[in-house]
């Protein structure tokens, strides 16, 4: 291609890629700021169209085809690659498996513009595509990259039913989406990619919410997942400092040893350090706790067995806990089945290894506070700092705020924007990576209030 007829193209593609631009913003005003974080750089080997997050890069022969045949496919392949990014698919496949992760970002972008009542991107939907919603609607209630994830790796596809749901979802090119360097180590680039869109996110979440009640209407389902993904992501055993007690505790305090003047106690004295290190040290760590488990019917026995098991493995690090420790373990569905209690890791690891779910009721949280308060008032529990409740969420929600943090824990696959109490934490985690690898609360744990 000569370099006129090369130009004349990136022109043509360039002006396609703005005209989608500006149609979706007619349409869908609070996308502004995303829609126009895009460069256009034309790209002869790109699959139609993909983006690496900064830029979308085009094949202009075959987007000009796109847009010849209707143009409302260039607005739905443009808002798709928004999508992407705002839900940072292209920043969190972590250690999924990527063919499987690509379909399932496909499937989570197409299922969000389907549902969208918007004329420049609004279409039937096929009824293959109908039903594939339908089955996931069955265990998702929010159509999230993860959760469909989670979902695809259960149905153990052939790889004839992979190809046609990859066929039937396949809209941009996702080979300019960044890749980790090392397993499950995201390098820089990915970070500040993850940044970036968190940040047009942030502000897109801001100014729609300061236009009012209309616009809220007007954004459908898409803004209450920016929402879902804005969450803040942080470490688990951060989170927990919250509920941890100054004490002082036996150990050598390197902090207040100062190693000038033991070594010049032994040059001047030969074997007589002139300072000996304190024995004692001040350290802040967590000594009482209570974790509420939400056994009733919605509440899924195997789900709840890998929370406890992966939550107990994060508190008895010899970082995170005093060596003496009171910890009761509440089973409760509408009233308080089973109290554990638990003193040391070996008490810890025979409860997990031996765990029966009890209840199976309805849900009603204020029994469970109620109980906690009777037990200070044996005082036993002296030096309680905090309580987590892992629930769906559904449920009677105590009215009076206690004097202890509290923090509500779901799955991100059940979330919906429960009325959970100003005065309590609320966090979502991921079902599917907490049965995948086992890791799921330190490494993606979404921190809200």
């Amino acid at each position: 291609m000569s370099q006129g007829l090369s130009e004349k193209w990136d022109q043509i593609g360039k002006e396609i890629l703005r005209t989608a631009r500006n149609e979706l913003y007619l349409n869908m005003r609070f996308l502004d700021l995303a829609l126009c974080s895009f460069r256009y750089q034309m790209d002869t080997k790109a699959r139609t169209a993909g983006s690496d997050g900064y830029v979308i890069y085009f094949e202009p022969f075959k987007l000009a085809e796109l847009f010849e045949g209707r143009r409302k496919n260039v607005n739905r392949l443009y808002l798709h690659m928004v999508i992407h990014c705002l839900f940072r698919h292209l920043t969190r496949r972590g250690a999924r498996e990527e063919e499987l992760w690509n379909l399932a970002c496909d499937i989570a972008a197409e299922a969000m513009i389907d549902s969208l009542e918007k004329r420049s991107v609004r279409r039937a939907v096929e009824p293959e595509r109908a039903t594939v919603y339908k089955k996931l609607a069955e265990r998702l209630s929010v159509l999230t990259a993860e959760g469909i994830y989670h979902i695809l790796c259960e149905w153990n596809l052939e790889v004839v039913q992979k190809e046609r749901l990859a066929e039937l979802f396949l809209t941009d090119d996702h080979g300019f989406w960044p890749r980790e360097e090392q397993e499950g180590q995201a390098p820089e680039a990915i970070l500040e990619l993850e940044r970036h869109w968190q940040d047009i996110a942030d502000k897109m979440e801001t100014e729609t919410e300061t236009l009012g009640r209309d616009q809220d209407e007007e954004t459908g389902g898409l803004l209450e997942q920016v929402k879902l993904q804005n969450q803040r992501r942080q470490d688990y055993w951060s989170f927990l400092k919250k509920f941890s007690i100054w004490r002082e505790e036996m150990q050598i305090d390197e902090d207040s040893f100062d190693y000038g003047f033991y070594s010049y106690g032994l040059r001047l004295y030969g074997n007589l350090p002139l300072i000996e290190p304190q024995e004692f040290k001040e350290t802040k760590k967590i000594q009482e706790f209570v974790i509420a488990i939400d056994t009733s019917m919605s509440c899924s026995g195997d789900l709840v067995r890998a929370f406890l098991a992966e939550t107990c493995g994060i508190l008895f690090q010899t970082e995170s806990f005093f060596k003496k420790v009171h910890i009761h373990i509440l089973q409760c569905d509408e009233k308080v089945q089973a109290d554990t209690v638990i003193t040391s890791s070996e008490e810890m690891a025979e409860f997990v290894e031996n765990f029966e779910v009890k209840g199976g009721g309805g849900t009603d949280f204020r029994p469970v506070f109620a109980y906690v308060e009777a037990l200070r008032e044996r005082q036993e529990l002296k030096r309680l700092k905090g309580l987590l409740y892992f629930t769906d969420g559904r449920g009677i929600y105590p009215a009076k705020r206690p004097d202890y943090d509290v923090a509500f824990l779901f799955m991100e696959e059940d979330y919906t924007d429960v009325s959970v109490p100003a005065w309590a934490m609320k966090l979502i985690l991921t079902a599917a990576e907490l049965t995948e690898t086992g890791r799921a609360l330190d490494t993606d744990i979404q921190f809200i209030n």
